[in-house]
């Protein structure tokens, strides 16, 4: 047994060198598209609506699942570690079409699931549960005792098993286009990390935060999770990053095998041999896999995956991507929320932490809001507006959840919105 808990060294000549490392996760930052295609991504609570207090069993979420029918707006159903189920929607033309596709297939998921006395809760943590991993695949296990591992144990599993997130995918935009349109998800993310917070509950009481969802996220290893730096050559500054982030698992026999890491072993110690991590020096593929376990705020996978959007239920969720799609490929909106959002622009603790309590992020927010409002589209607007006029007024839907916890109990809030 190494001292990084895997066993099994053998010699093996290299397969790459810290050049070529980085030039490949540079080469594949960002890609030459258009602006406007966007992309979801939705996750969900399991709950089981005879017993809304336990976590859902993994054969029955299986079971569940493998029951859905095909989806009429083509999203993939895929599982987190904690039971969570996630809809993940094609490439759309716009956020009205991608909107319009996802609200179809939450309908048919929310129907066949039904049928089997499940529900699908949209929070951005799950209020009433303890944290517990019941996926029992192989890099989730890895993941669990990886953060175990390196005294991150708590937060990893709370990050895993009890949080959901609404996720966009939006194009890099133009070469020319690149690093700005990167710097503009990033001087978004506290005004949205505010507005979006819809999590102040955990394990079956307040947490003191507005997102804890976001808390857990800032509780981990910044090199894994935290912001990417956004001056100069951002895809440059990814594969820095990339290089520097700890290596979570080695894969072993065609990927079969996926053995934890537990102790933080920079990718760029790998590559140059000073951890020969499984025995080995990293390939090519290796160095893929370790981006897919990186998440910083905006993950950049060719395009651009903004990743710090709570959950929130389904009267919402249409509304927050109307509104963050037209922050950020809108001209005008984008350009009105910029010079909003700069003032806040580091600010994501306390946008976690107070949200629009803070005076300055609910000047930015409400100044943001109603850039986003005046560009959305038809289709979108009403629900864009919505979220204006609770932002110009200080508050957003995460307060009316919080609101019934405190009232009613976690637990009531988690099966109420299951039903939804």
């Amino acid at each position: 047994m190494t001292a990084n808990g895997i066993t099994g060294v053998r010699e093996h000549a290299p397969t790459l060198t810290l050049d070529e490392a980085h030039a490949h996760v540079a080469s594949v930052a960002l890609h030459d598209a258009p602006v406007g295609t966007v992309g979801l991504e939705l996750e969900g609570h399991l709950v089981d609506l005879d017993s809304p207090a336990t976590r859902v069993p993994w054969p029955h979420v299986l079971a569940a699942v493998q029951r859905v029918p095909r989806l009429p707006g083509g999203s993939r159903v895929t599982l987190e570690p904690g039971g969570q189920v996630e809809l993940s929607g094609p490439p759309e033309r716009d956020a009205v079409a991608a909107v319009g596709a996802l609200r179809q297939d939450e309908a048919v998921l929310r129907a066949a699931l039904a049928g089997d006395r499940l529900g699908w809760a949209l929070l951005g943590a799950d209020p009433a549960r303890p944290p517990e991993r019941v996926h029992p695949g192989g890099r989730y296990v890895a993941m669990e005792e990886h953060f175990t591992a390196t005294g991150q144990g708590r937060a990893g599993l709370v990050m895993m098993t009890s949080t959901c997130a609404v996720q966009l995918n939006l194009q890099a935009g133009r070469p020319h286009q690149h690093a700005a349109r990167v710097r503009q998800a990033y001087r978004l993310g506290p005004v949205l990390v505010a507005l979006s917070a819809c999590s102040a509950w955990l394990d079956g009481g307040p947490t003191g935060w507005r997102s804890a969802r976001q808390r857990a996220w800032s509780a981990l290893d910044p090199r894994r999770c935290g912001p990417v730096p956004t001056d100069g050559d951002v895809s440059a500054a990814w594969a820095t990053y990339a290089l520097r982030a700890p290596v979570l698992l080695v894969r072993e026999g065609d990927g079969r095998a996926e053995l934890p890491v537990r102790r933080g072993v920079p990718f760029a110690s790998w590559v140059t041999g000073q951890v020969p991590l499984g025995g080995r020096r990293p390939t090519r593929s290796d160095l893929d896999y370790h981006l897919t376990t990186l998440f910083p705020p905006t993950r950049l996978r060719g395009f651009l995956e903004l990743r710090y959007l709570d959950a929130v239920p389904s009267r919402w969720w249409p509304g927050l991507v109307g509104l963050v799609s037209a922050l950020m490929d809108d001209p005008v909106a984008a350009d009105a929320a910029a010079e909003a959002a700069e003032p806040v622009a580091g600010a994501w603790v306390t946008a976690a932490r107070v949200g629009l309590a803070d005076p300055a992020l609910r000047r930015a927010v409400g100044r943001c809001a109603e850039a986003a409002a005046a560009a959305a589209p038809d289709p979108l607007r009403a629900d864009v507006e919505a979220w204006a006029e609770l932002a110009l007024a200080g508050r957003a839907p995460g307060d009316d959840v919080d609101r019934r916890a405190a009232r009613a109990g976690a637990l009531a809030v988690l099966e109420e919105e299951s039903r939804a």
